[in-house]
């Protein structure tokens, strides 16, 4: 019987034949995908780029301790501003929450600084985008170069872009909403002590007798103020001219400004005035140089900043006119200078302003009668069209100081009106809110400007201080003399005093945005 044999299985397949087929189609599909990410990859850069620009990224945020409030703001990266040279702050805290740094960047003779840094295609990134009226941030952990050769006012960082600016715009810090808080280190420097306090502002010379007026400081909400410095802004200000412009009220400010400055001179003979005035009303322009620091402190009188006049009338007589067409004739000083602060207001409301009849010109004309509050609104925009023609925002700052609050009681200041007794500020109440209508019109004439203008907006921290204008006391007393209540001044301030809080705002703008020299401080 025959044996039946059983056909063979057929080899295996080669296994790299198997391999193979299974690859294949995982290849496509993984050429397919990378050919997607390739042409798509301008889409998905920015979410998978691993590289970094540390200049591009906001600052951590942080706060001082011991302000919850100031969550939102970074002061850990600026060591404490060096102590003030002889300043009457003896009872005062040696650090204050806040306080910012004063860089060791070095150029004695402060000749090629200007007030915008360029960045690489030739624009100022640090003033030129900046938003008029815009609270300070604080936020800068830039580094300092070796040297401030060619620095500017807006200090850059690493990637030409300015940090202060970028927090400005972020609206971090308003130093104009806050209160006033009492301070035993207060006032800057002592009553008495400055010989450049004009005697309608000397209120405790002229018999004042209550001094709790003299111990507030000015507190932001959100924010802590540098504690004023006067030796370091000096050092800013290292070969610039600081003019003010504008009527007594900012005489009133300029004579504060040289009074803080002077603490910072160990020599106070370092410090005059050029053409050997005295200060007084009758004058209208000022020039203090301090010599260690090549720098001069200017006043520039100018009531409107547009061109006053005067018109022969029919019967032979003059008549002032006001051309609220054309800059005021004292416009060939401000462009010599690097920072200038404007102020106009209070002329605004007295008689023939207020009334507008055959008072207002424009070209030729006089109007026989025309609207004040349109007036200034006219007048205002003839000043910005000016700073717009005639500063150079790379190398010249503008600050425009708002409306100064007055408080008469019962009047005006040639209608009985007093504030005579005011010895504590106002706390609250509906007063602090007030806000005039010539602040508005300032806000949307600086809004439209090319040229970036920093408001000091004073108006409301003014508000509080009904306890701070010199009342009765506006004139020196001659021994065994009463003092009249007839006149009283409510809209100037008693020296030491509010104006004081104005510029040490100025130079908090200045330290908070790096602006000025940075000269290692001795």
């Amino acid at each position: 019987m025959a044996t039946a044999t059983l056909p063979s299985p057929p080899p295996p397949p080669p296994r790299n034949k198997n391999l193979l087929q299974c690859m294949t189609p995982i290849f496509f599909l993984t050429f397919f995908l990378f050919t997607i990410f390739i042409f798509s990859k301008r889409a998905l850069e920015p979410s998978f780029s691993l590289y970094t620009d540390p200049f591009s990224q906001p600052p951590p945020l942080s706060s001082p301790s011991s302000s919850p409030a100031n969550s939102h703001i970074s002061l850990a990266s600026a060591p404490p501003i060096p102590t003030p040279v002889s300043q009457n702050n003896s009872s005062a805290p040696k650090t204050i929450n806040g306080e910012l740094s004063v860089e060791n960047r070095e150029d004695p003779d402060g000749k090629n600084q200007s007030f915008g840094e360029m960045d690489g295609n030739g624009s100022d990134s640090s003033l030129a985008s900046a938003p008029t009226h815009t609270p300070i941030s604080q936020n800068n952990n830039s580094s300092a170069p070796k040297s401030s050769k060619n620095q500017s006012f807006g200090e850059l960082d690493g990637d030409g872009s300015d940090s202060s600016w970028e927090g400005e715009k972020a609206l971090e810090c308003d130093l104009y909403m806050g209160t006033w808080v009492k301070d035993e280190g207060y006032p800057i420097y002592k009553q008495g002590s400055c010989p450049y306090v004009d005697e309608g502002y000397d209120c405790q010379n002229n018999g004042r007798a209550d001094s709790n007026y003299l111990n507030w400081r000015w507190k932001p909400e959100s924010c802590d103020l540098p504690r004023f410095n006067a030796a370091d802004f000096l050092m800013r200000l290292r070969g610039k001219r600081l003019m003010l412009v504008g009527d007594s009220m900012n005489r009133n400010q300029f004579e504060s400004i040289l009074c803080l400055l002077r603490e910072g001179l160990p020599d106070k003979s370092r410090m005059y005035e050029v053409h050997g005035h005295k200060i007084s009303k009758g004058r209208g322009y000022f020039v203090f140089k301090f010599e260690d620091y090549n720098c001069t402190v200017e006043f520039v009188r100018s009531h409107f900043l547009v061109k006053e006049g005067v018109r022969i009338n029919g019967q032979g007589n003059s008549n002032p006119t006001l051309s609220i067409d054309q800059i005021d004739k004292t416009a060939k000083r401000w462009k010599r200078a690097d920072i200038l602060v404007f102020n106009t207001g209070h002329w605004w409301t007295h008689g023939k302003t207020a009334r507008g009849k055959n008072y207002y010109k424009e070209g030729d004309y006089i109007y026989p009668m025309f609207d004040s509050v349109e007036a200034y609104r006219r007048a205002l925009k003839t000043w910005a069209n000016w700073i717009d023609k005639n500063v150079n925002p790379k190398k010249q700052l503008v600050f425009y100081r708002g409306y100064s609050s007055a408080h008469f009681r019962g009047g005006d200041w040639d209608s009985g009106g007093s504030c005579n007794g005011e010895t504590e500020p106002v706390l609250s109440g509906a007063i602090l809110n007030n806000y005039p209508l010539k602040m508005k019109i300032v806000e949307e004439v600086v809004k439209e400007m090319k040229v970036p203008v920093r408001l000091l907006n004073v108006t409301r921290l003014t508000n509080f201080r009904k306890d701070g204008h010199p009342s009765v006391y506006g004139k020196k007393l001659i021994a065994g003399q009463k003092v009249s209540t007839r006149r009283q001044d409510c809209s100037h301030w008693c020296l030491p005093g509010v104006p004081d809080a104005w510029n040490e705002l100025i130079y908090a703008t200045l330290v908070f945005q790096h602006i000025g020299s940075k000269t290692k401080i001795q």
